[in-house]
């Protein structure tokens, strides 16, 4: 039986400078970037599509290069934090051009300030909550949700498909902040 040999860790959790969170840093910076974009040219682009792509695919690029050279704490926050600005920023601009409604927008808006202030209180106790397996659905499914509201096909008659998929990432988003309180109160009560 061949042996597998563990990637050799290159950073400690206490490293502040790596890899991982320059990208990370890169995706916090794009945030406001993107969302002037989409401001300026309207949700109804080719390019702003691909610029999605590549801006939530950085995310999966940053957690393998984090799992490869070594997790740190900060990373452990900003990434999460890079996430809910990137995915916010593009959803409150979503709304100003009328593709999607208020209403899901304030959901995961209110469930993502929420998660970030549990997570800063439940770090006092020195406990971090890795992402559920559910956790990491969400996410897609809200990529997937802004993804499809600037892919051009979907405009018009077929608005409604990024707007029913912005709804099931709703779901999800409720449901893994549930799943999180629960799981964070678990583990402090283990400590």
């Amino acid at each position: 039986m061949p042996v597998v040999e563990e990637p050799r860790r290159i950073f400690g959790p206490s490293a502040i400078v790596t890899p991982a969170n320059g990208l990370t840093l890169l995706r916090l910076i794009a945030a406001p970037v993107f969302a002037f974009g989409i401001a300026r040219i309207g949700p109804r682009s080719w390019w702003l599509w691909v610029i999605w792509i590549v801006l939530a695919s950085s995310d999966g690029l940053d957690g393998h290069l984090a799992r490869r050279l070594g997790t740190t704490s900060s990373g452990a926050f900003l990434d999460p934090l890079a996430d809910k600005i990137l995915v916010l920023a593009a959803l409150i601009v979503l709304v100003s051009d009328h593709v999607f409604g208020w209403i899901p927008v304030v959901l995961i808006g209110i469930r993502e300030i929420a998660m970030t202030i549990f997570r800063t209180r439940i770090s006092r106790f020195e406990v971090s909550i890795p992402a559920s397996y559910l956790a990491k659905w969400k996410t897609l499914a809200q990529d997937f949700a802004i993804g499809c509201a600037f892919f051009p096909p979907f405009h018009g008659d077929l608005v409604a498909i990024p707007r029913w998929l912005l709804w099931l990432a709703v779901a999800l988003t409720i449901y893994t902040g549930f799943e999180y309180v629960v799981d964070g109160r678990q583990l402090i009560e283990r400590r």
